[in-house]
Formats: structure tokens, C-alpha cells, sequence
């Protein structure tokens, strides 16, 4: 009873699918689990193979069609012409390097798993992206974005953005071949509308982008309104013409790149495409049988193996002979531990085209919840997971450093300091330069290139480092030292907050450091451990700021009178 009057109406049955999905997201929320593994699920318990609830089909598939339109949109409003200049070349080297890598010896392992060739070349390539929604939120909460290994995995994931416009530019032009119907006229014509839609967004971008959004964000609403209305009528008309709805919200999103405003409108966009994505994992989930995902889980477990073992090894391999250093090639090489939900999305168009069976997204589908999930664990306790394989990592690692991962600090170390302070952002920076206004002789040290650099800039000395590695502290002048002060947020230093002291003490103390340590903590009950495991002086930047500004205004005030009585008893 209960069943027929959801599916009475469309209204409540989206209705039921987003009570649905709000419960199965708060479970997955519970096990620090990202969305995407909750919505596929969603899709399963909606489906056949579940509640079966989700039987309006055709408005599912218009709005998972829009999040796929929108999604797309928001790929190519990052891809700005100007973008291949900005990629750093350890970013080139290790994301084709992975991409290769991934591809390749993919390839192979499903022709030995027994599956065709055309299967085979899907799934390989669905093998190779990872998922920038998820990295980057994982990052952000660890605060590890602006870190190296953070820099570099935002590299990875603009070469795989850039992989995933050939794959499907490709992809599009193989579907038309592959069509026994299709002739050669038909593949021209295909290719001579993409040219045509090609150059009408090349004139856009030239003459008409800059001025018409300038206009629009005038009313905010506006500008995305008109956005999500260009990402529609691009994929209509790729569709139109043959060459697939992808590629037209990919074109419209190029079309704004160049825009000063692009920022605004992605930003403005993201809970949009989070939403309407939701219908298109929806979806995947009801097309998805159970039992046929039961058949492919042996061949799920190979490939997850493949994705979680082997990306990560590759990227430290290849960072390695570039000069890193294991630990920053192991935090980065964690990052690309999934697949995405590009992956899908490319099985999904596979599927469309008739290339690969639902089996195969399937198989595809069933890595991507493996990998997501067991990803999210890896890159929250990556720290932990180094230390734990540490040993193991050595022979990735070469004997003389790159200019950047050195530090080019050596002659900064050369003479004793006063105070090495761990940590030169905004905070830690503060703290040293008032020290060194008060003629202390203090050596910075930090895990960003940027915050050394701009020390460096300044004429002050510093050196790039992480304050978790026990043989860069080696390296530093510590006996001379008198106060080590680490200001660094605890992620950043790889420690759990638990053991934040007893760790960096130890490790201080093993390096030769015979003097007085200070550590920042924003974490309400830290003091008193902090101390107890040995730090002489617990730095608590709110409380102190706030005691500070209490004595700044009681000076400001007479003892017993307001400021009112004060200035009163002044004009009398």
C-alpha cells in the first residue's frame, strides 16, 4: 500500500527518493564516506533489486541527464586555454605517467580476466580517473590543499580533466564509426558540426563572452541562470548533431573559462550539480542487478587491487625519479587510490553507444564503490599508512633531491639559530618576525614551497621540510637551538592530534635537540597533555589573542569606571 502511493505520482516518488537518500547519506556521513558511494546505493535500494520505488524513468533519466550536462559544464569551465602553461612538470609527468601506467597494464589484466578487447579498452580507461570531488574535499578538511603533495594531486587531477575531454572526443567519434548503419557522409557530417560548434564557441569566447557576463552578474541569478541554460542548449545540440550531450555541456563550460567570472558561477553551480548528480547515480543504481554484480565481484576485487595498490606505487616511482621525497610522493600517490564518477559516466556512454554490456558498468561500478570507499580511509590516515610502509618506500627514493624538495636552504642552516619555528604561514610567520624584530635569530621551516619562498623573499632564512621526518630533522642546526616552536595545524605534520607532543618530542629529542619546545594547539582540552607530555610552553592562538585584547581594552579603560564615566568625568 505503502509502495503504490509512492509511486502514485512523480511528486512523491522524488519525494520518497530524496528522504531516501538524505538517511542512506547521513549513514555514509557516520562512515566518513562520500556521497557518491551513498547515492549508488540509494539507486540500488530504489531499484528492482530493492524497494522498487524508482519507476518514473524517464524524469530520473532527464535530471540524471542534466547533472551529467551540468557536470560536464563545470569540467569545462576550468579548462581554460591558458591552463596547460600552469601544470607544473612533476604534475605532466606523474598524471600521464599514471594514465599510461593505469591504462596499459589494465588493458591486460582484463584480457586475462577473460574480457573482449572493446571491453577491455572501456574499462582500462574507466581505470584511470580519480575523482576530484573527493580529493579535493579530503584535502580541504586535512588542510593539505596548499601542502606539496596537495599541489601536485590538484595536477594530477587537471591532466586527468584533460584526458577526460579526449576520451570522450574520441569516444563520440568511435560510436558514430562503430555504428554499422553509419557511413562515411554520416562521420563527416558529424565531425563538420563539431567544427562548427567548435569555432562558434572560439567566436564566443573572443567577442562575446567577456562583455555579456559582465553584464549578467550584474543580477548574480542571472549570470547562472543563463550558465545552466548554456550547458542545456550545448548538450541538446551535441546531441543533435550526433556527438553526444557530454561534449556539448564540456564546450559551453569552455565557452565562459576565459571569463573573469568563472570562479563565481563553478562555485555558485557545485550544490547543482550535486543535487541533479544524485539522479544520475540513482539511476546507475536501479539498472545495476545484484545478483549480475555477485558474478563480478572476483573480477572487482582484481581490479580495485589494481587501482589502490598500483596508481599509488606508480606516482611514487615516478615522483621518485624525479627528485621528491617518498613521503610527498606516497601522500600524492594516495590521491589517485579510485576511480571516479567519470568512470562511470564514460561506461555509461559506452553503454549508450552499444560498445559494452550493463555487465560491464557494472563491474565498473562495483570497483568505483571498493576504491571510493576504501580510499577515503587511505588518504584520512595517510600519514599513519606512511609510517606504517615507510621502510618499504626507501628505493623509490634518490640520494640527491630536487632544487624545490631540497629546500635550497643549506646555507640558511649553516650558522646556529635561536629559534627554529615550524611553521611560517600567517601565524607562525607573525610569531617569527616579531622575534626577529626583537633580534632573535630565527630559521623558519614549512611543508609549503610558496611560505618558504615568500620567507626567502623577505631576506629571511628558511628552508623547505616536514616536521614528521625524522631524518629532515636530522639535518637541521638543533643543537644550537634553544626554543623549537611548532605552529603548524597538527594534519599537517602527519600526527594524529592524540599524539601530537609525545611524537614530535621524541623526535626532536632523538635529532639532538637539547632546548625548550612551544606547540600551537586550537583543540579545546590540549593543554594539559600537551604538558604532560613535555611541551614547556602550549600556544592557544584564540585564548591568547582573547586575553590579549581584554588587557588592551582594560588599559584603555580607568580601574572600576566605564568608558562612559570616563568621558564624562573628562569633559567636566
Amino acid at each position: 500500500m505503502f509502495t503504490e502511493w509512492i509511486t502514485g505520482s512523480v511528486f512523491n516518488e522524488i519525494a520518497a527518493l530524496l528522504v531516501l537518500a538524505a538517511g542512506v547519506g547521513l549513514i555514509g556521513a557516520l562512515f566518513r564516506q562520500p556521497l557518491i558511494v551513498s547515492f549508488i546505493a540509494v539507486g540500488i535500494a530504489a531499484g528492482p533489486s530493492g524497494f522498487d520505488i524508482a519507476r518514473s524513468t524517464e524524469a530520473i533519466h532527464l535530471l540524471a541527464e542534466l547533472g551529467v550536462a551540468v557536470l560536464l559544464f563545470l569540467v569545462g569551465i576550468k579548462l581554460d586555454v591558458k591552463l596547460i602553461r600552469t601544470l607544473g612538470p612533476v604534475s605532466l609527468a606523474t598524471g600521464l605517467g599514471q594514465v599510461a601506467f593505469t591504462s596499459i597494464f589494465g588493458f591486460l589484466i582484463c584480457l586475462a580476466m577473460g574480457l573482449d578487447a572493446r571491453t577491455s579498452v572501456y574499462v582500462a580507461v574507466a581505470l584511470t580517473f580519480s575523482s576530484t570531488i573527493i580529493i579535493v574535499k579530503l584535502l580541504s578538511d586535512k588542510r593539505e590543499i596548499d601542502a606539496l603533495h596537495g599541489r601536485i594531486a590538484l595536477g594530477f587531477l587537471i591532466v586527468q580533466d584533460l584526458v577526460v575531454v579526449l576520451a570522450m572526443i574520441v569516444l563520440s567519434a568511435v560510436g558514430v564509426g562503430g555504428r554499422d548503419e553509419a557511413s562515411t557522409s554520416d562521420i563527416a557530417a558529424i565531425f563538420g558540426a563539431g567544427l562548427a560548434l567548435l569555432a562558434l564557441v572560439l567566436i564566443f569566447i573572443r567577442y562575446v563572452a567577456d562583455p555579456l557576463t559582465e553584464r549578467l552578474a550584474r543580477v548574480p541569478e542571472l549570470l547562472i541562470a543563463f550558465s545552466i541554460a548554456l550547458a542545456a542548449i550545448f548538450a541538446a545540440m551535441g546531441d543533435a548533431f550526433g556527438f553526444g550531450k557530454e561534449l556539448g555541456g564540456l564546450l559551453a563550460g569552455v565557452a565562459l573559462a576565459s571569463t573573469p567570472f568563472r570562479d563565481a558561477i563553478a562555485a555558485r553551480l557545485s550544490p547543482l550539480r550535486d543535487f541533479l548528480l544524485l539522479f544520475f547515480f540513482i539511476s546507475l543504481g536501479t539498472s545495476l542487478d545484484i545478483a549480475n554484480l555477485g558474478k563480478s565481484s572476483v573480477e572487482a576485487i582484481i581490479l580495485s587491487l589494481f587501482v589502490l595498490i598500483g596508481n599509488p606505487l606508480i606516482v611514487v616511482a615516478i615522483m621518485g625519479a624525479l627528485g621528491y621525497r617518498r613521503r610527498t610522493g606516497f601522500l600524492a600517490g594516495l590521491t589517485v587510490a579510485q576511480i571516479s564518477e567519470f568512470s562511470l559516466i564514460f561506461m555509461a556512454m559506452g553503454v549508450t553507444l552499444g560498445h559494452v554490456s550493463t555487465e560491464a558498468l557494472g563491474l565498473v561500478t562495483l570497483v568505483g564503490l571498493i576504491t571510493i570507499a576504501a580510499s577515503t580511509y587511505m588518504i584520512t590516515y595517510s600519514h599513519q599508512l606512511f609510517r606504517l610502509f615507510d621502510p618499504y618506500l626507501r628505493i623509490f627514493e634518490r640520494r640527491t633531491k630536487n632544487a624545490q624538495e631540497a629546500g635550497e636552504g643549506t646555507k640558511d642552516m649553516a650558522s646556529g639559530h635561536d629559534i627554529i619555528l615550524f611553521g611560517i604561514g600567517r601565524y607562525g610567520g607573525t610569531i617569527g618576525r616579531r622575534l626577529i624584530a626583537e633580534g632573535k635569530s630565527v630559521l623558519g621551516v614549512d611543508f609549503s614551497p610558496e611560505a618558504v619562498l615568500r620567507w626567502q623573499k623577505e631576506g629571511l632564512p628558511a628552508v623547505y621540510g616536514d616536521a614528521s621526518d625524522a631524518e629532515f630533522l636530522l639535518s637541521l642546526p638543533l643543537r644550537q637551538a634553544k626554543w623549537a616552536v611548532l605552529t603548524v595545524p597538527h594534519t599537517d605534520v602527519g600526527i594524529n592530534r592524540h599524539d601530537t607532543g609525545p611524537v614530535f618530542i621524541q623526535a626532536l629529542r632523538e635529532a639532538g635537540f637539547t632546548g625548550q619546545t612551544a606547540m600551537s594547539t586550537g583543540l579545546v582540552g590540549d593543554r594539559a597533555q600537551l604538558a604532560s607530555a613535555g611541551v614547556d610552553l602550549v600556544l592557544e592562538p584564540y585564548v591568547d589573542a582573547a586575553d590579549r585584547a581584554a588587557e588592551m581594552l582594560m588599559a584603555k579603560t580607568l580601574p572600576g569606571r566605564s568608558s562612559l564615566e570616563q568621558e564624562d568625568q573628562q569633559q567636566l
